[in-house]
Order: structure tokens, then C-alpha cells, then sequence
């Protein structure tokens, strides 16, 4: 083989590489960064879950007791764990429709290049985020209904009273599980997603 074909080929392999590269390193990249925010989300749940589990039961135990310290305690700790829950709420749901942005633009460029692999891929993923922006949507809903109506129940002892909070903070723990369970899901996908990146890369296909 020539000294000239030689060299062309090493001139050409890094400018084919990059053509074909820029979209599925930040492809990769993306993925990436998906993982880590989710193992982040799941490190939130368990201390959220925790922290909320902690509250019934100090909850029961100063009801039962009829302890009014404990409990007026109680609910200044319960107003500020669903403000904190709302804010969070606020910032995952602003994510996952920056998420919905950023897919539209992906298919709309995955479409112009005529990739259909990364166009399905875009489709899919636009889909995954569109159903995760339903999901926030509707938790933040209910998170402020429930913070509303704590607002009337906070310093009342009342049996009645008393139920329905525990009640609420019940449907809270039930919405923290559920979270929990939503974000494991995610990251068993983003551990797909990166086997899928390492298996594409060995066969050549970046």
C-alpha cells in the first residue's frame, strides 16, 4: 500500500469519525447525564421516603398519647417537608418539559438527516418525557391540594381532624413510593441505554 493512500486514510478516518460522531457522543453524553441526575432522584426518594415514614410515626405516637407538643411539632415539620416536596415538584416537572424541548429538536434533526434509527430513537424518547411531564403535572396537582387542605387541619386535635391528616400524610408516603418505584424503572433503562451506547460502539456503528 502507497505512502499516499496511507496517508489519506489517516487524514480521512478522523474527519469521517467526526461527521458521523458529534450526534451520538451527545447522544452519549445525554445519557449520561440522565443517569446520574436519576441516581440522584433515587438518593432524594429514599431520604424523602425516610423522612416522611419518621413523621407518622411521630405522628401516631404523640396522638395517641394526646400530646399536643409533640404534634403542633409535628405539623410545623409536615408544612415544610410538602413546601419542600412542592418545590421539588416544581423543578422536576420544569426539567422534564426542557427534556420534551430538547427531544422535538432531536427529531426534527434526526429527520432532516434522514436517520430513521435516530428518529425512532428521538420519537421514542420524546414519548418517554412527554408521559414523564403528565406524571409531574398530575403530582404536583395533588401535592398543592393536599398542602391546601393541611393549611384548615394544622393545629386542630380533633378525632376527626386528626384522621384526615394522617390520612393525607398516608396518600403522601403512597406518592413517595410511587416516585421511588418511577425513578428505579429509569435508571434499569439508563443501564439498557448505556449497554446499548457500549455494544453500538464496539460494532463500529459511532
Amino acid at each position: 500500500m502507497s505512502k499516499w493512500l496511507l496517508a489519506t486514510m489517516a487524514f480521512s478516518l478522523p474527519v469521517l469519525a467526526y461527521a458521523d460522531g458529534p450526534h451520538h457522543r451527545g447522544e452519549r453524553i445525554e445519557n449520561r447525564r440522565e443517569a446520574q441526575q436519576n441516581r440522584q432522584e433515587q438518593r432524594d426518594d429514599r431520604r424523602d421516603l425516610k423522612q416522611l415514614e419518621n413523621l407518622i410515626a411521630r405522628f401516631d405516637a404523640a396522638s395517641s398519647r394526646r400530646h399536643h407538643d409533640a404534634l403542633r411539632q409535628v405539623d410545623a415539620d409536615l408544612r415544610a417537608y410538602v413546601a419542600a416536596d412542592l418545590a421539588e415538584n416544581r423543578y422536576e416537572l420544569s426539567d422534564a418539559q426542557s427534556e420534551v424541548r430538547r427531544d422535538t429538536h432531536e427529531v426534527r434533526d434526526a429527520r432532516y438527516a434522514r436517520d430513521r434509527r435516530e428518529f425512532q430513537d428521538a420519537q421514542r424518547d420524546r414519548q418517554d418525557d412527554k408521559r414523564d411531564v403528565r406524571v409531574e403535572a398530575e403530582a404536583l396537582r395533588r401535592t398543592r391540594g393536599i398542602q391546601r387542605e393541611l393549611e384548615g387541619l394544622y393545629g386542630r386535635v380533633d378525632r376527626n381532624s386528626l384522621e384526615r391528616k394522617r390520612s393525607l400524610m398516608m396518600e403522601l408516603l403512597q406518592m413517595a413510593r410511587t416516585e421511588q418505584a418511577r425513578n428505579q424503572q429509569e435508571i434499569r433503562e439508563d443501564r439498557r441505554e448505556s449497554r446499548e451506547d457500549r455494544r453500538e460502539a464496539r460494532d463500529g456503528r459511532y
